[in-house]
């Protein structure tokens, strides 16, 4: 049975923006932060990727931001298999599980994770995460009973829009340093053709120079896309992106 606090939010699902879903859903459930994506094709061959629709300013921001530059974690696990993961304790996580996530998370000050798909059937659309400041040994039943009842809810209302979904849930929020997908998805390109690569392949290198360089994702496609940062073939056969000056990183 949901809970009063989430019986309300349902009901405002059609009438409140992004920034006022978030807040009233992190409320609802009892956590520091609340994203919904959708999933998203770059391109031909390309695996779908969580685009941000609304989601709360601060951790949970910070925490989508970390899943996309890293390509891993429980959202995109959760999205892509269309079943709930949640993760109450980051730092008890298996270290290969999401290689590189649980340190970074916890230093952003995300203790705990807990993702629910959106979709039905074999139909992903996209997923629901909610994050907190504090790890727990187990999941609140109210917790998951509530974004189980908001899950299915986000997904009927996408269903029902027929492609059109961000005036179903609300108008996209607009957060500060969020990273432009469109501005990835063009460097992407540009990269795949600078390293005669597969799309899959030039995502991976885009991410893993903004991780080793510790600089966002969306920072080094917009160099990318301004041309003040191209991939090249080292001549040890090591791939790494060259400034038009000549200085690496």
């Amino acid at each position: 049975m949901i809970s009063d606090g989430m019986a309300d939010v349902l009901r405002s699902l059609r009438h409140d923006d992004g920034s006022v879903l978030a807040a009233a859903c992190a409320r609802a459930l009892g956590v520091d932060g609340v994203a919904v994506s959708l999933l998203v094709t770059a391109g031909q061959g390309a695996q779908p990727e969580p685009e941000p629709l609304w989601r709360s300013p601060g951790i949970a921001a910070d925490f989508e931001e970390l899943q996309f530059t890293l390509g891993v974690g429980p959202g995109l696990d959760a999205a892509h298999s269309g079943t709930a993961v949640v993760a109450p304790d980051l730092a008890a996580v298996r270290a290969d599980r999401w290689p590189g996530l649980p340190a970074e998370a916890l230093r952003i000050g995300v203790a705990g994770a807990y993702c629910f798909p959106l979709g039905l059937g074999a139909i992903r659309l996209g997923v629901l995460s909610a994050v907190t400041s504090r790890a727990g040994d187990s999941v609140p039943e109210q917790r998951f009973a509530d974004a189980l009842a908001l899950a299915a809810a986000l997904t009927a209302q996408l269903l029902e829009r027929d492609g059109n979904p961000p005036a179903a849930l609300g108008t996209a929020a607009t957060v500060p340093g969020e990273i432009h997908r469109a501005v990835l998805h063009q460097a992407t390109g540009m990269v795949s053709v600078q390293l005669d690569v597969s799309l899959a392949d030039a995502l991976l290198r885009l991410r893993a120079f903004a991780y080793s360089s510790n600089v966002p994702l969306g920072d080094v496609a917009g160099d990318v896309v301004a041309r003040r940062l191209r991939f090249n073939d080292d001549n040890d056969g090591t791939d790494g992106p060259l400034s038009p000056g000549g200085r690496k990183g």
